[in-house]
């Protein structure tokens, strides 16, 4: 039987879990996504302002979609524990959307405002993957789709965390997702993604796991390019 190591992260990703062996079996990719441009001028607080405000106008429409999988989720659902699941995912989602209004204040933003901007292409090209996985397939393709975001948001701020500072211009997003309870619901997600391996079909899976996982991540990359050149 193939092997497929996997690549921790200590206190979020075990080393023996099924994201860690997906994350390993993409390294380029999610290199390209955790390390992306973006993600490092956020992290020296370089990012010009216009890109992080772009970025958090399309993240805001892009969690909308993000719940609407986790609805998806929960209709596909065949045991209570998996109905749970979807809707403490669907209101972690709902709650971080908080975030994004506050922040967007600062420009005069309000809800109303963020759900009536027009969708990038980056932003429909993921979130019609995701949910696109989702409908043809299982719940344990969904959350594969899902995953890069869920766990990655959680690992890029850990990273950053480091390098803040009392006046650092993205304190808040960083603190946001490095804080304990974001850092939680993405422990859940890698913990769920172990579950469902062992109820819907085991290591055979593995190849169009890892597909749907790359796929994923790229997109998650190409989303980060869409905030730092400001593309429609």
């Amino acid at each position: 039987m193939k092997r497929y190591p996997g690549e921790a992260v200590p206190g979020l990703i075990p080393q023996d879990s099924l994201f860690a062996r997906l994350r390993g079996a993409c390294a380029t990719e999610w290199q390209a996504y955790t390390g992306h441009a973006f993600v490092r001028q956020m992290g020296e607080g370089s990012l010009r302002e216009e890109c992080f405000r772009h970025y958090l106008g399309q993240d805001y429409l892009f969690l909308i979609q993000f719940a609407r999988a986790y609805a998806l989720a929960a209709y596909k659902a065949e045991a209570l524990a998996d109905l749970r699941t979807a809707g403490l995912g669907m209101a972690a989602i709902l709650d971080e959307m908080r975030l994004h209004v506050s922040l967007c204040q600062r420009w005069g933003l309000g809800p109303a405002d963020l759900e009536a901007l027009p969708e990038a292409r980056a932003t429909i090209a993921y979130t019609r993957y995701v949910l696109d996985k989702g409908l043809a397939g299982d719940l344990l393709d969904l959350h594969v789709a899902l995953s890069p975001c869920v766990v990655g948001y959680a690992e890029i701020a850990l990273t950053l965390r480091q390098s803040l500072s009392e006046d650092h211009p993205y304190a808040e997003w960083i603190g946001e997702y490095a804080g304990e309870a974001y850092q939680g619901v993405a422990r859940s997600a890698v913990a769920t993604l172990d579950r469902l391996l062992v109820e819907r079909g085991g290591i055979g899976r593995m190849p169009a796991l890892i597909a749907t996982f790359r796929q994923a991540t790229r997109l998650e990359a190409d989303f980060w390019q869409m905030g730092l050149t400001l593309s429609a």
